[in-house]
C-alpha cells in the first residue's frame, strides 16, 4: 500500500482521491479552503442558490465511470440529465438560434432556420471532427502520454499550426456560424487564433451527447464526491495549503504544508502547479485562463422564459444561465462577461435585450480576480497560446519522480469530463495498491 498525498479539493483532485483509494492506496487530500468542491461549489444568498462555476456537462460517461469506478453507481447518488437544448445564440443582427444536442439531425434543421444551406454546412463542420475525436480519445484524453508510443497521426495533429479561427474562416462565410462553432472556448477565456483547431471537438461532442445538468445545481455534484470520500476512507484535511513539495534525492517524500509535513510515496498535484515552488519552473510558459465578470441574480416578478444557458454575441460578450435554486415565484440566473465590460453587467444585459433591472432583489458579484484568489487558481486549466500549450503544461506525469497532475491544469480539453478523464489518468498511471 502507498501512502498518497492529493493536493486539491476540486473535482480533479476529489476524482483522483476517490480512484486511488478504491485501487487500495492510503490516501490524504488536503484543500487549503474550509469546504471540498472548488469551483463545484454554491454562492447563496436571501434564499437564493446559484452554482458558483460550470451549470452542465458533456459526456455523462465520464461522470458515470467515476462513481462506478470508486463505489456505488452515479443513479444511486445523483440524477444527472440531458439538457434539451445546448444553448440559445443571440445575434447582432436579431437573429438567434436554438442549437438543440445530442443529434445531427435536430442540429440540421434548427442551423437551416438561419438560411438556406447552412445547416449543411454546419453539420458538415461538425463531422469532420469525428475521427480527430476518435484519436484524442482513444490516444491523448484515455491514455498517458508516452512520446515514444504515440502514433504519427497524433503527434502530428498536435503540432498542427492551424488555429481554430482559420478552421472557422474555411468552413464559413457566416459569422454567426463562426460565433458558435468558436463559443465554448472563447466563453473559457481563449483566443481563437491561439486555439488549435482540433479543439472544435467541443462542438462534436455537443451534437453526439448533448449535454447534461443536475436539477437544483451541478454543485451537487461536488456533494456527491466530498461523500464518496468518505466512503472509501479518505483522510481529509482542510483549512490546510500546500506550500510546497519536499523532494530529496529526484523523489518526492512529503507535502510540506501549513501545518506541518504530510509523508508521502506519491502526490497528485489538482491545483496549478504554478503554486508550488518545486512544479513552477516546469509551467513558467504557461499561463492560466482567465474566469469570466461573474454577477448571480436572484429575480421575482414577470421575467422572460429562457433556455438554461443563452448567449448574446457581441463585445462583451453575455452569457445567462438559468436553473439556480429559488423560493416559490422567483428564479436564479446568473451571468457571465467577457470583453470590454464599460457597464454594469446588468445594464449591459438589458441592452443586450434582456432587461430584469427592476427584478432583481438580490445579487452576488464577483469578479476575475475573486474567483481565482477564492479557488487558488482558474478552473479553466492554461490558457492556450498555440500548439505548443499542449505539451508545455504538465499531465499526468511530470518530471519530478513519483508527483503527478490531475485537474483543470493537467488537461487541454475543456470542463469537468475532461478534469475527470484527468483523474482517470492518475489512476492508470498509478495502478492497484500492491499488498505487503
Amino acid at each position: 500500500m502507498s501512502d498518497v498525498v492529493v493536493v486539491g479539493g476540486g473535482f480533479g483532485g476529489m476524482s483522483s482521491a476517490a480512484r486511488l483509494a478504491k485501487l487500495g492506496h492510503d490516501v490524504t487530500l488536503v484543500e487549503r479552503s474550509h469546504v471540498l468542491g472548488g469551483a463545484l461549489g454554491s454562492e447563496s444568498s436571501q434564499g437564493f442558490t446559484w452554482d458558483a462555476g460550470p451549470s452542465t456537462t458533456l459526456l455523462p460517461a465520464v461522470v458515470r465511470d467515476l462513481f462506478r469506478k470508486s463505489g456505488r453507481p452515479l443513479e444511486r447518488e445523483l440524477d444527472l440529465q440531458p439538457l434539451d437544448l445546448v444553448r440559445e445564440h443571440r445575434f447582432a443582427d436579431g437573429s438567434s438560434l436554438a442549437l438543440p444536442g445530442g443529434s445531427r439531425a435536430a442540429q440540421l434543421a434548427a442551423v437551416e432556420s438561419l438560411g438556406a444551406g447552412l445547416g449543411r454546412q454546419w453539420v458538415d463542420h461538425v463531422a469532420s471532427y469525428g475521427d480527430v475525436w476518435e484519436l484524442l480519445r482513444r490516444e491523448w484524453f484515455e491514455r498517458p502520454w508516452n512520446p515514444d508510443l504515440a502514433p504519427k497521426e497524433l503527434t502530428s495533429l498536435l503540432a498542427s499550426r492551424e488555429s481554430l479561427h482559420k478552421r472557422l474562416r474555411r468552413s464559413f462565410k457566416d459569422e454567426r456560424l463562426r460565433l458558435v462553432g468558436g463559443h465554448a472556448a472563447v466563453a473559457d477565456g481563449h483566443d481563437l487564433r491561439n486555439v488549435p483547431a482540433w479543439l472544435g471537438i467541443t462542438s462534436y461532442l455537443e451534437q453526439r451527447f448533448g449535454t447534461w445538468t443536475v436539477p437544483g445545481g451541478i454543485a451537487a455534484l461536488g456533494g456527491a464526491m466530498a461523500e464518496r470520500l468518505v466512503l472509501r476512507g479518505v483522510r481529509v484535511l482542510t483549512s490546510t495549503t500546500a506550500v510546497d513539495l519536499v523532494v530529496r534525492s529526484g523523489r518526492v517524500v512529503a507535502v510540506h504544508t501549513t501545518t506541518g509535513e504530510i509523508p508521502a510515496d506519491l502526490v497528485v498535484v489538482a491545483i496549478d502547479p504554478r503554486r508550488l515552488p518545486s512544479l513552477a519552473p516546469y509551467v513558467e510558459r504557461t499561463m492560466p485562463a482567465i474566469p469570466p465578470v461573474v454577477c448571480h441574480l436572484g429575480l421575482e416578478g414577470d421575467l422572460p422564459d429562457l433556455p438554461h444557458e443563452v448567449v448574446i454575441h457581441g463585445d462583451p460578450l453575455l452569457v445567462v444561465r438559468t436553473g439556480g435554486k429559488a423560493p416559490a415565484g422567483a428564479a436564479a440566473w446568473t451571468l457571465h462577461g467577457r470583453g470590454r465590460l464599460a457597464e454594469d453587467i446588468v445594464v449591459a444585459l438589458a441592452r443586450g435585450g434582456i432587461d430584469v433591472r427592476k427584478q432583481v432583489v438580490a445579487r452576488v458579484d464577483r469578479s476575475p480576480r475573486d474567483l481565482v484568489e477564492q479557488w487558488g487558481g482558474s478552473p479553466h486549466g492554461v490558457q492556450w497560446r498555440g500548439p505548443r500549450t499542449a505539451r508545455e503544461r504538465l499531465g499526468p506525469r511530470t518530471p519530478v519522480d513519483g508527483v503527478l497532475t490531475a485537474g483543470a491544469s493537467a488537461t487541454t480539453g475543456p470542463g469537468l469530463p475532461f478534469v475527470g478523464l484527468s483523474a482517470a489518468l492518475v489512476a492508470e498511471v498509478v495502478g492497484r495498491a500492491e499488498r505487503g
